[in-house]
């Protein structure tokens, strides 16, 4: 089997809803990142043989085939294909997964995985919520309905199910969520987020222009006391809105090449996609999959978890990297590193790229080896990634 190399990753920087972001089309969000990986990489754009994008909502702006719309909207040529993918917040990491299989198999030799979520302009749910308005109907089934004993699937009824299973308590979750801010908060101040992010033109409410280069969720004066003050999203429970992510716009993008394409085109490879597993069981629970997840994903690679130097595990919510961390028993000092979406936003379908930057750029940085990455999907499903740092 051939191997696999992720050769640049970059992102925007997060953009609150309504924020430095909201003026901007998601197709033009995923032109910039696409741009970008051909400035960097130097590569002749006409080289590149697909585009694989996520996106969760897929509708209004971000519908029509987003993929070949940011083809458009960039400056690669129309001769490039490009197709979308929907693994809920999953859905830019199974484009990693997608791209490197492709590489893998031989069939291609340089792929984009990309992801774009305009969470400003497309809402979340909006294709749910609109369908229903419409007359359209439930995504559900009465069948499926039946069969989990449920009227809905709720990720905040998983996520408080989360915190009771593993014994967590609303302090817990909010320590947690303080600490992502101070991470993200340090990342920032010392630079560390520069290599991956893409600069973008931006012009706020009162019409002046600046530049975006800075994850605009970060709270630098979060204190454990703002945190304890916010409500809870469902009486008597334990998640609210300081210790889940925030809702953000954005983008990200990762190319990845074969040996062979390294060679011809005079690439650097940044890292070897190492092992690549997806995982699926209770909907109900919904966040829980990353946890066996990990464990299978460890199995076939044939490594422990101390093995791993880095872990990026999407903080959708603080009950879901606690509970992986108390789960598998892991090492806390090497989980986000940077921070994770409490603090920087979690744009869901640009999410799994989005992380992979980060994760990339973090080995890199801190001289480490190996990361995993994982995070959790509405459905009950997990993707898990392992790379090495070369």
């Amino acid at each position: 089997m051939a191997e696999a190399y992720i050769v640049e990753a970059v992102r925007t920087a997060g953009g609150r809803r309504k924020g430095a972001l909201a003026a901007w089309h998601p197709a033009d969000l995923g032109a910039e990142v696409l741009n970008a990986l051909v400035d960097r990489s130097g590569i002749d754009p006409a080289a590149i043989e697909d585009v694989i994008m996520g996106c969760v909502s897929q509708v209004g702006q971000q519908s029509f085939l987003l993929a070949r719309n940011a083809i458009f909207a960039s400056r690669l040529p129309q001769s490039v294909p490009g197709t979308m993918v929907d693994r809920q917040c999953g859905s830019s990491q199974q484009a990693v997964h997608f791209a490197a299989q492709a590489v893998m198999s031989g069939t291609q030799d340089l792929v984009i995985a990309a992801g774009v979520e305009s969470m400003t302009r497309v809402p979340m749910m909006s294709p749910t919520t609109l369908g229903l308005d419409a007359g359209l109907g439930s995504p559900w089934s009465d069948r499926v309905l039946d069969r989990f004993g449920v009227r809905e699937f709720s990720q905040f009824d998983g996520a408080e199910a989360m915190a009771v299973k593993y014994g967590l308590t609303r302090t817990d979750l909010d320590d947690f969520a303080l600490l992502s801010h101070r991470l993200a908060a340090k990342a920032t101040r010392e630079g560390a987020f520069e290599p991956e992010i893409v600069p973008l033109d931006v012009v706020d409410a009162e019409g002046r222009s600046g530049r975006h280069d800075t994850d605009e969720g970060i709270r630098y004066d979060a204190s454990i006391e703002a945190m304890a003050s916010v409500k809870t999203l469902r009486e008597g429970g334990f998640t609210t809105a300081a210790n889940a992510s925030q809702i953000a716009d954005g983008a990200a993008a990762v190319m990845i090449a074969s040996a062979n394409a390294v060679k011809e085109h005079g690439l650097r490879p940044l890292a070897r996609v190492h092992q690549l597993h997806v995982h699926a069981g209770d909907p109900v629970m919904m966040l829980e999959e990353p946890i066996p997840g990990t464990r299978r994903a460890l199995e076939k690679a044939g490594m422990k978890l101390s093995d791993i130097d880095l872990y990026e595990v999407n903080e959708a919510f603080a009950s879901v990297p606690l509970a992986w961390l108390k789960a598998l028993d892991a090492d806390p000092a090497k989980l986000n590193v940077h921070g994770g979406a409490i603090a920087l936003g979690h744009p869901l379908g640009a999410s799994g790229a989005k992380l992979m930057t980060t994760l990339v750029n973090a080995l890199h940085r801190h001289g480490k080896r190996y990361g995993l990455q994982t995070m959790c999907e509405a459905g009950g499903g997990a993707n898990v990634t392992i790379i090495e740092r070369v």
